[in-house]
């Protein structure tokens, strides 16, 4: 079955960088589009990035462009999304995503706080 395993959330300063890993399984990697969401507390999840299945396309949020970065490791099974010159509004649980046959699917998320 389809696995999304996020990780590498915490608290960081304003200004700051994190970066997160989603780990991936139970089903074909390499041909799949995947997606970052993003929710706040009290407000509903937002796309925050989107990468190809092969890396080559990429699209971000308004709010996030020219600070966070989607990639993939189509070996490793794996997308990260880099975030740099992190805001306080920034905060939120971060969630990786896949669609497959028209089905979306979702990790448990990881929660980034930005706070001094």
């Amino acid at each position: 079955q389809v696995q999304l395993v996020e990780s590498g959330g915490g608290l960081v300063q304003p200004g700051g960088s994190l970066r997160l890993p989603c780990a991936a399984s139970g089903f074909t990697f390499a041909s799949s589009a995947m997606r970052w969401y993003r929710q706040a507390p009290g407000k509903e999840r937002d796309l925050v990035a989107f990468i190809s299945s092969a890396g080559g396309s990429t699209n971000y949020a308004d709010s996030v462009k020219g600070r966070f970065t989607i990639s993939r490791d189509n070996a490793k099974n794996t997308v990260f999304l880099q975030m740099n010159s992190l805001k306080p509004e920034d905060t939120a649980v971060y969630y990786c995503n896949t669609r497959r046959n028209g089905m979306d699917y979702w990790g448990k998320g990881t929660m980034v706080t930005v706070s001094s």
